[in-house]
């Protein structure tokens, strides 16, 4: 009798010891450029180091060439700086629960997509920045 008592204790320790859990996450990002300047393109960056009168060098030194270069005729060029950023990110969790002879398992997965934009105009007449503005969205 002893020994039975002993052997369903080892399988309740068993069962018990055997309730695993386990979470795996996987997060990658996806910008349409590989170029260093776009990725390190953000609002802070703008914010804190475009100010009114710098050339337009300087202006290329921090943020790269712009996307779109325009001129009208009052003299004035319009630098034009737009990037587009996804972000994906998947989560998955198997729970497992495993008593004698009969199991059970769950699955729950998560997948979400997010999307960032940043706009960024520049105004420059005689090679030195008149005004700027940007817009940054995420969704």
């Amino acid at each position: 009798m002893k020994k039975v008592f002993l052997l369903l204790a080892s399988f309740a320790l068993l069962a018990i010891t055997f309730n695993a859990c386990v979470t795996v996450r996987g997060q990658g990002t996806y910008s349409g450029s590989s170029n260093d300047y776009d990725r390190n393109l953000t609002a802070g960056k703008v914010q804190k180091e475009i100010h009114k009168g710098m050339s337009g060098a300087e202006v290329t030194e921090i943020l790269g060439s712009p996307n779109i270069v325009t001129a009208d005729e009052n003299g004035y060029e319009t630098w034009v700086y737009d990037k587009i950023a996804t972000e994906a990110s998947y989560s998955k969790s198997n729970d497992a629960l495993f008593l004698f002879i009969y199991g059970q398992s769950n699955t729950s997965s998560n997948y979400t997509v997010t999307q960032k934009t940043l706009t960024v105009v520049i105004k420059l007449k005689d090679n030195k920045v008149d005004s700027f503005a940007y817009h940054s969205s995420k969704f």
